[in-house]
Protein backbone atom coordinates (compact mmCIF):
# COMPACT_ATOMS: atom_id res chain seq x y z
CA UNK A 1 0.00 0.00 0.00
CA UNK A 2 1.39 3.51 -0.88
CA UNK A 3 0.56 6.68 0.99
CA UNK A 4 1.87 10.52 1.17
CA UNK A 5 1.23 13.10 3.91
CA UNK A 6 0.92 16.32 2.11
CA UNK A 7 1.58 19.74 4.63
CA UNK A 8 2.30 23.46 3.28
CA UNK A 9 4.21 26.02 4.69
CA UNK A 10 0.84 28.15 5.34
CA UNK A 11 -2.85 27.45 4.86
CA UNK A 12 -3.89 28.35 1.30
CA UNK A 13 -0.85 27.30 -0.45
CA UNK A 14 -1.97 24.28 -2.44
CA UNK A 15 -2.39 20.97 -0.49
CA UNK A 16 -5.74 20.55 -1.79
CA UNK A 17 -4.37 21.24 -5.56
CA UNK A 18 -1.17 19.05 -4.91
CA UNK A 19 -3.10 15.87 -2.87
CA UNK A 20 -5.70 15.97 -6.06
CA UNK A 21 -2.67 16.03 -8.39
CA UNK A 22 -1.02 13.24 -6.38
CA UNK A 23 -4.17 11.35 -6.59
CA UNK A 24 -4.66 11.28 -10.30
CA UNK A 25 -1.20 10.14 -10.41
CA UNK A 26 -1.09 7.41 -8.78
CA UNK A 27 -4.03 6.10 -10.30
CA UNK A 28 -2.11 4.85 -13.60
CA UNK A 29 -0.65 2.76 -11.28
CA UNK A 30 -3.32 1.79 -8.40
CA UNK A 31 -6.58 0.77 -8.75
CA UNK A 32 -8.12 1.97 -5.47
CA UNK A 33 -6.61 5.13 -4.72
CA UNK A 34 -8.38 7.46 -2.19
CA UNK A 35 -7.80 11.07 -0.37
CA UNK A 36 -8.21 11.43 3.43
CA UNK A 37 -8.51 14.65 4.92
CA UNK A 38 -8.40 14.08 8.71
CA UNK A 39 -9.70 17.30 9.60
CA UNK A 40 -11.14 20.51 7.94
CA UNK A 41 -12.82 23.78 9.35
CA UNK A 42 -15.13 25.70 7.21
CA UNK A 43 -17.57 23.78 6.28
CA UNK A 44 -21.47 23.80 4.80
CA UNK A 45 -23.91 22.26 5.48
CA UNK A 46 -24.89 19.43 3.06
CA UNK A 47 -27.96 16.93 3.29
CA UNK A 48 -27.75 16.66 6.89
CA UNK A 49 -23.76 16.79 6.91
CA UNK A 50 -20.94 19.43 6.95
CA UNK A 51 -19.21 19.14 3.89
CA UNK A 52 -15.51 20.88 3.07
CA UNK A 53 -14.67 21.98 -0.05
CA UNK A 54 -11.57 20.27 0.25
CA UNK A 55 -12.60 17.56 1.19
CA UNK A 56 -15.45 17.54 -1.96
CA UNK A 57 -12.39 17.47 -4.51
CA UNK A 58 -10.15 14.74 -2.76
CA UNK A 59 -13.54 12.84 -2.99
CA UNK A 60 -13.65 13.55 -6.62
CA UNK A 61 -10.15 12.72 -7.33
CA UNK A 62 -10.43 9.24 -5.22
CA UNK A 63 -11.21 5.81 -6.68
CA UNK A 64 -12.33 4.21 -3.90
CA UNK A 65 -15.55 5.43 -2.27
CA UNK A 66 -15.18 5.04 1.43
CA UNK A 67 -17.64 5.52 4.55
CA UNK A 68 -17.64 9.68 5.06
CA UNK A 69 -16.12 9.33 8.47
CA UNK A 70 -12.90 7.45 7.75
CA UNK A 71 -11.72 9.80 4.92
CA UNK A 72 -12.64 12.64 7.02
CA UNK A 73 -12.98 12.16 10.63
CA UNK A 74 -13.67 16.08 11.80
CA UNK A 75 -15.43 18.34 10.28
CA UNK A 76 -16.34 21.84 11.54
CA UNK A 77 -18.24 24.94 10.50
CA UNK A 78 -16.26 27.86 11.06
CA UNK A 79 -12.92 28.19 8.74
CA UNK A 80 -10.72 28.69 11.77
CA UNK A 81 -7.79 26.76 13.54
CA UNK A 82 -8.96 23.29 14.12
CA UNK A 83 -8.33 23.32 17.72
CA UNK A 84 -10.64 26.64 18.24
CA UNK A 85 -13.54 24.95 15.90
CA UNK A 86 -13.55 21.72 17.77
CA UNK A 87 -13.51 23.75 20.93
CA UNK A 88 -16.77 25.89 19.85
CA UNK A 89 -18.07 22.51 18.68
CA UNK A 90 -17.96 21.41 21.90
CA UNK A 91 -15.40 18.03 20.24
CA UNK A 92 -12.26 16.98 20.90
CA UNK A 93 -9.81 15.96 18.25
CA UNK A 94 -8.60 12.36 19.28
CA UNK A 95 -5.22 11.78 17.09
CA UNK A 96 -6.18 7.79 18.16
CA UNK A 97 -9.28 8.06 16.30
CA UNK A 98 -7.89 9.60 12.96
CA UNK A 99 -5.55 6.52 13.12
CA UNK A 100 -7.55 4.14 13.07
CA UNK A 101 -9.52 5.57 10.50
CA UNK A 102 -6.03 5.88 8.08
CA UNK A 103 -6.17 2.62 9.25
CA UNK A 104 -8.85 1.40 8.09
CA UNK A 105 -8.21 3.05 4.27
CA UNK A 106 -5.43 1.40 4.10
CA UNK A 107 -7.40 -1.97 4.07
CA UNK A 108 -9.10 -1.12 1.79
CA UNK A 109 -6.72 0.99 -0.55
CA UNK A 110 -3.95 0.60 -2.53
CA UNK A 111 -3.08 4.05 -2.43
CA UNK A 112 -3.72 6.72 0.42
CA UNK A 113 -3.01 10.60 0.07
CA UNK A 114 -3.61 12.27 3.70
CA UNK A 115 -3.59 15.99 3.84
CA UNK A 116 -3.28 17.84 6.84
CA UNK A 117 -5.00 21.11 7.63
CA UNK A 118 -2.95 24.40 7.87
CA UNK A 119 0.89 24.13 8.08
CA UNK A 120 2.50 21.28 10.22
CA UNK A 121 2.61 22.91 13.40
CA UNK A 122 -1.19 23.73 13.94
CA UNK A 123 -2.15 23.04 16.58
CA UNK A 124 -5.14 20.14 17.03
CA UNK A 125 -5.77 20.90 20.81
CA UNK A 126 -5.10 22.75 24.36
CA UNK A 127 -2.87 19.26 24.84
CA UNK A 128 0.31 20.76 22.89
CA UNK A 129 -0.83 18.30 19.69
CA UNK A 130 -0.33 19.76 16.70
CA UNK A 131 -0.54 18.49 13.13
CA UNK A 132 3.29 17.33 12.92
CA UNK A 133 2.33 14.87 16.16
CA UNK A 134 -0.69 13.38 13.66
CA UNK A 135 2.36 12.70 10.59
CA UNK A 136 4.70 11.53 13.16
CA UNK A 137 1.93 9.15 14.03
CA UNK A 138 1.11 7.63 10.64
CA UNK A 139 4.96 8.38 9.51
CA UNK A 140 4.51 8.40 5.58
CA UNK A 141 6.59 10.03 3.33
CA UNK A 142 5.75 14.24 3.27
CA UNK A 143 5.89 15.88 0.22
CA UNK A 144 5.83 19.63 0.98
CA UNK A 145 3.66 22.31 -0.67
CA UNK A 146 5.55 25.82 -1.03
CA UNK A 147 3.28 28.73 -1.35
CA UNK A 148 5.45 31.23 -3.56
CA UNK A 149 4.88 34.63 -2.16
CA UNK A 150 7.38 36.69 -0.29
CA UNK A 151 8.35 35.36 2.68
CA UNK A 152 8.14 32.21 1.19
CA UNK A 153 11.96 31.29 2.10
CA UNK A 154 11.16 31.49 5.79
CA UNK A 155 8.42 29.88 5.62
CA UNK A 156 9.61 26.60 3.93
CA UNK A 157 13.07 26.53 5.86
CA UNK A 158 10.53 26.58 9.47
CA UNK A 159 8.40 23.86 7.81
CA UNK A 160 11.59 22.35 6.66
CA UNK A 161 13.18 22.16 10.14
CA UNK A 162 10.17 21.18 11.88
CA UNK A 163 9.21 18.02 9.53
CA UNK A 164 13.73 17.05 9.97
CA UNK A 165 13.37 17.67 13.99
CA UNK A 166 10.19 14.78 13.99
CA UNK A 167 12.46 12.35 12.23
CA UNK A 168 10.17 12.54 9.10
CA UNK A 169 10.94 11.92 5.76
CA UNK A 170 10.27 14.32 3.33
CA UNK A 171 10.80 12.73 -0.45
CA UNK A 172 10.00 15.87 -2.68
CA UNK A 173 8.13 19.53 -2.44
CA UNK A 174 6.41 21.72 -4.51
CA UNK A 175 6.22 25.43 -5.25
CA UNK A 176 3.29 26.84 -6.45
CA UNK A 177 2.56 30.27 -6.87
CA UNK A 178 -0.14 31.60 -4.94
CA UNK A 179 0.61 35.98 -5.28
CA UNK A 180 0.52 36.33 -9.34
CA UNK A 181 2.68 39.48 -8.29
CA UNK A 182 5.64 38.35 -6.55
CA UNK A 183 8.76 39.23 -7.70
CA UNK A 184 11.62 37.16 -8.63
CA UNK A 185 9.78 34.29 -8.85
CA UNK A 186 12.58 32.07 -10.21
CA UNK A 187 15.36 33.32 -8.11
CA UNK A 188 13.42 32.13 -5.09
CA UNK A 189 12.84 28.92 -6.44
CA UNK A 190 16.32 28.42 -6.95
CA UNK A 191 17.51 29.55 -3.48
CA UNK A 192 14.62 26.88 -2.12
CA UNK A 193 16.40 24.36 -4.39
CA UNK A 194 20.15 25.06 -2.68
CA UNK A 195 18.43 25.02 1.05
CA UNK A 196 15.79 22.10 1.10
CA UNK A 197 16.71 19.04 1.60
CA UNK A 198 14.43 17.25 -0.90
CA UNK A 199 13.92 17.66 -4.73
CA UNK A 200 11.98 19.81 -6.52
CA UNK A 201 8.81 17.86 -7.49
CA UNK A 202 7.12 20.19 -9.71
CA UNK A 203 6.61 24.36 -10.03
CA UNK A 204 2.93 25.47 -10.33
CA UNK A 205 2.41 29.01 -12.00
CA UNK A 206 -0.83 31.24 -10.40
CA UNK A 207 -4.26 29.71 -11.21
CA UNK A 208 -6.71 31.69 -10.51
CA UNK A 209 -9.79 30.02 -8.31
CA UNK A 210 -13.04 28.38 -9.94
CA UNK A 211 -11.21 28.91 -13.68
CA UNK A 212 -11.39 26.56 -16.84
CA UNK A 213 -7.56 25.59 -16.81
CA UNK A 214 -6.77 21.48 -16.67
CA UNK A 215 -6.02 20.42 -13.20
CA UNK A 216 -2.09 20.37 -12.88
CA UNK A 217 -0.28 16.96 -12.98
CA UNK A 218 2.84 15.88 -11.37
CA UNK A 219 5.89 13.65 -12.62
CA UNK A 220 5.71 10.71 -10.03
CA UNK A 221 8.87 9.26 -11.73
CA UNK A 222 10.39 12.21 -10.32
CA UNK A 223 9.05 11.19 -6.91
CA UNK A 224 9.64 7.12 -7.17
CA UNK A 225 13.25 8.62 -7.49
CA UNK A 226 13.03 10.86 -4.29
CA UNK A 227 11.91 8.00 -2.26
Amino acid sequence: MTAFFITGTDTGVGKTRVSCALLRGLQRSHARCVGMKPVASGCEWVDGRWLNDDVVQLRAASTLRVPEPYDNPYAFAEAIAPHLAAQRANIGIDLDHIESCFHALRQQADAVVVEGAGGILVPLDDHGNTMADLAQRLNLPVVMVVGLKLGCLNHALLTQEALLKRRLNVVAWVANTIDPHMQHIQANVDTLQRVLVAPLLAQWPWQPLNNEAPPAELNLDLLHQAG
